[in-house]
């Protein structure tokens, strides 16, 4: 357990409970329903972690000045001028496993750059707008820290609408056993349908 009275420690582990949930939502899916679009925007529980692992080599590595290991394997910049949804899908080489492994090295790869810097260290994000790319690792932490959190969101739902899966941790749903949940869903279409 980390020591929560370090205000380092505490966002860092906050950070890693993050990413543990955000991949738990892809276990026991075949290749076919990980990258199956569920919104209207082509969202994907795959593509939700792709995004996640290149924002974690982006803000920890590149912001810092440092280079993960085998850039090769993550979406690079300038893809972004041809699609600007490069790396919210797998694509057709990449596989669920593989992508679940490269998030761990890069995972790896953030909490290097977190537990070599102090929480002040300077860092500079190129992709931001001129006047606001100069940061510290703290505001990168909080920041990455608040995007994951976001897409851990978006996979909650997902996962759910996908099998009815649910809850933020493997180990628990913080949801109430036994609950009667259509009866629930039905409660709540009586009172929606109270304001048409």
């Amino acid at each position: 357990m980390a020591d929560l009275s370090d205000i380092k420690a505490a966002l860092h582990h906050s950070l890693r409970r993050t990413r543990t949930d955000l991949v738990w939502k892809l276990d026991g899916l075949s290749e076919r329903e990980a990258r199956t679009p569920r919104t209207v925007t082509g969202n994907n529980l795959l593509g939700v972690v792709k995004h996640c692992l290149n924002v974690e080599a982006g803000y920890f590595g590149l912001a810092f000045d440092r280079q993960f290991p085998t850039p090769e394997e993550l979406v690079p910049l300038e893809a972004f001028d041809d699609d600007p949804q490069a790396d919210w899908y797998a694509r057709e080489d990449e596989t669920k496993d593989g992508l679940i492994d490269l998030y761990r090295r890069v995972a790896v790869f953030a909490d290097e750059t977190i537990d070599q810097l102090p929480i002040d260290a300077p860092g500079l994000v190129p992709w931001w707008q001129p006047g606001h790319q100069d940061v510290t690792l703290y505001r990168i932490i909080l920041h990455v820290s608040g995007d994951l959190a976001r897409h851990a969101g978006q996979m909650d739902i997902m996962r759910e609408q996908h099998d009815g899966a649910i809850g933020w941790h493997r180990d628990g749903t913080a949801a109430p056993d036994g609950h009667d949940w259509p009866a629930y869903v039905s409660k709540l279409r009586k009172l929606a349908d109270h304001f048409e």
